[in-house]
């Protein structure tokens, strides 16, 4: 079990360009609510079931497995809604790592920048 605790903020890209490389990335929800999520994800060439808990403040709990490519491709035929695609590149700044996440299809234009704290 791992404990999350992480910030996102919109990136203003006129600011941030890439410096390296992106991963694919294609997810879908079988489950968003508030007290729990469960997504399907197919990033490059690995795919993942991940569980979100409810929030507890600013932390909650993550269980993260890795699944078979198809099975994933699968799960996302059976979501709600349409998948979320975007590219993800990785940028260290100091002691941070960051996921910035260009989006694609329906959420064109969206970037975000995710950092996960120990506290």
């Amino acid at each position: 079990m791992m404990v999350e605790i992480e910030r996102k903020f919109l990136v203003d890209t006129q600011k941030w360009q890439p410096s390296g490389k992106g991963t694919q990335i294609k997810q879908g929800y079988l489950l968003a609510g508030a007290q729990k999520t469960v997504r399907a994800r197919i990033r490059g060439s690995q795919a993942f079931l991940t569980i979100k808990g409810q929030p507890e403040g600013i932390k909650r709990t993550e269980l993260e497995y890795e699944i078979p490519v198809k099975d994933a491709e699968i799960m996302l035929k059976m979501i709600d809604g349409f998948p979320v695609e975007k590219t993800r590149y990785i940028e260290k700044k100091g002691d941070f790592t960051w996921e910035i996440d260009v989006f694609e299809g329906k959420n064109e234009g969206l970037v975000l920048a995710e950092v996960e704290l120990e506290n």
